[in-house]
């Protein structure tokens, strides 16, 4: 199944040869003529490697693949612009997790949260992305409808699967405008029945919201059942996971408690769903996750037809050195970056006895916490990112190495696909999620759900972590089971736990503003550009609209705390 999507987008690339001349791609729709031509829309494999295309759009970065050139966004970096690593730079850099010390791009602006409208690249890029991804769907519903399919003799062979297409594009879309009301607020609205001149209007982030949530709402029949569409493909429980992550911001999005609402549809995933967590957290993040029970969408990697230096290749070759394979199997050999190292906050969150890495015990099975999962045996090794002048560094020893993903299967071996590039695929929404936004909205005082609730979806995560009880299995330590009292349970709890559940999974910043700890009154390392951080203005709570959006559309007016 995982094959087939990735031979959809294959599909389409060849037969229309996409390119990145559409100038305004980033806020304009598709029109006919700009992007596809006839002969896509002649056959129903057309249609569906344009849908895969819509998919593709956060999954590649470019038309040739391995960064080969005729990327997605132009003038960006193509290695630099995959959606993933565009959101990494963004969710977890400038958080408590971690630590990238290059310059390039904007990334030290990012590190330091010290960016303007104009002094960071990875900004600008992200939000064009997120609008090609709206523009790709948009163009899809304006051809996928019921007079163009008979009017192009496909009615027989595609009408059963119409309303699928368009619900699956209408949730990819209302996905990009959720992101961007997290990201940057008020944003401009586009949809399928804009013109091609018009000049788009800015909707307020409560516009945004609503727009989103009515996309999700009305789409929920349309979707196929859980379990019912084709691996990497969205389902209703999808539409229900993003339903409650967006409640449970929606009183720092928009001002609003929907926290009653965020526990029903999180409910709805850990009840109906049909995604039970897997049994051993780190099956999540290997090359044959396509297997893994939890993931609900995931964005298809492959190590031979989606090749790029963004997504999770991004994440395995920047979070380790070519020496680290030397001592457990990366899966990508000597072919490290050296990059990335957690912060201290970060190796903090867990006992000390778990953060040690054995070379005797590379899976680090008798860890209490198996999340626990750092590197810390290379020579001279240390946890501070700081060298002993007190100065950032390049060197990948400051700092210790996080090792959550390994481009290996679950019996450690290297995937068909091989080490040049990786084939992990990317769970943008898992299930575990939705047991700590459960018990979050409980805690914030969601009605439907108890104090005994909330301990219980926490307590399954950490027995699960922990690998006791129901979770335990041979040869894997079992003794400890995990488990907190309801005393010990409060929302600066979930905070951390979701730290140590979801590092590097792109909600930490949108977390750390929740919890009102992102700007002021909690630090970590070169927050503010100082070693051990300092408080930042409350402005950086969203990012800049981009200076060249601002010269393209009038309409637009910037956030607060960046006009010049």
């Amino acid at each position: 199944m995982k094959k087939f999507f990735i031979k959809s987008i294959i599909l389409v690339l060849s037969c229309i040869g996409l390119s990145s001349c559409f100038d305004d791609l980033n806020t304009m729709p598709l029109d006919d003529n700009q992007l596809v031509g006839d002969k896509v829309y002649s056959t129903a494999d057309g249609y569906t490697g344009m849908l895969a295309k819509c998919y593709a759009s956060l999954i590649l970065t470019g038309q040739k693949g391995g960064d080969g050139g005729d990327g997605d966004l132009e003038g960006a970096n193509e290695g630099y612009s995959g959606y993933v690593r565009l959101m990494f730079y963004l969710q977890e850099l400038d958080t408590d997790n971690f630590l990238m010390p290059s310059s390039s791009n904007g990334l030290r602006k990012c590190l330091n949260i010290q960016w303007d409208a104009s002094n960071a690249s990875v900004i600008t890029w992200t939000y064009q992305r997120l609008y090609m991804t709206i523009a790709y769907c948009n163009e899809i519903l304006r051809e996928c409808t019921e007079s163009k399919l008979k009017q192009r003799g496909l009615w027989d062979e595609l009408g059963s699967e119409c309303d699928s297409y368009r619900a699956e594009a209408r949730f990819l879309r209302a996905y990009c405008y959720a992101t961007l009301c997290d990201l940057f607020g008020s944003v401009p609205y586009i949809d399928e029945n804009t013109g091609v001149k018009d000049i788009p209007e800015q909707y307020t982030r409560k516009q945004i919201f609503e727009f989103a949530e009515s996309e999700l709402k009305s789409i929920d029949q349309q979707l196929k059942a859980p379990h019912e569409n084709v691996y990497g493909r969205v389902d209703r429980v999808a539409e229900w996971f993003l339903l409650a992550r967006m409640y449970l911001n929606a009183e720092t999005w928009i001002g609003e408690d929907r926290y009653t609402d965020a526990l029903t549809y999180a409910k709805k995933v850990i009840n109906e769903g049909g995604y039970n967590l897997a049994p051993d957290y780190r099956q999540i993040f290997l090359a044959d996750n396509e297997n893994c029970s939890e993931i609900i969408w995931p964005l298809v990697q492959d190590g031979e037809r989606a090749q790029s230096s963004a997504g999770t290749n991004f994440y395995v070759k920047a979070f380790v050195n070519g020496p680290m394979d030397e001592l457990y199997k990366t899966g990508v050999g000597s072919r490290g970056w050296g990059n990335v190292r957690a912060k201290t906050t970060l190796v903090d969150a867990f006992d000390p006895d778990d953060v040690t890495f054995d070379v005797n015990d590379t899976w680090g099975n008798q860890k209490k916490d198996k999340r626990a999962q750092f590197m810390t045996a290379l020579p001279n090794q240390k946890k501070e990112t700081w060298d002993e002048n007190m100065n950032m560094t390049s060197l990948f020893t400051y700092g210790y190495g996080y090792i959550k993903w390994r481009n290996v299967t679950v019996n450690d071996e290297i995937p068909q696909q091989g080490e040049a590039y990786v084939s992990i695929d990317f769970p943008m929404f898992r299930t575990g999620e939705a047991y700590l936004i459960a018990a979050e909205a409980i805690l914030r005082g969601a009605q439907g759900g108890t104090r005994a609730d909330a301990l219980s979806y926490v307590n399954e995560i950490r027995e699960r972590a922990y690998m006791s009880g129901k979770y335990a299995q041979p040869g894997v330590r079992s003794d400890v089971s995990g488990d907190i009292t309801d005393a010990e349970l409060n929302l600066d709890f979930i905070l951390a736990e979701r730290q140590r559940e979801l590092a590097s999974e792109l909600v930490r910043r949108t977390d750390l503003i929740r919890f009102g700890k992102f700007t002021k009154g909690y630090n970590w390392d070169w927050k503010n550009d100082v070693r051990t951080g300092a408080d930042v203005d409350d402005h950086f709570k969203l990012f800049p609209i981009p200076e060249t959006e601002l010269t393209n559309n009038p309409r637009l007016i910037q956030n607060d705390g960046y006009q010049n």
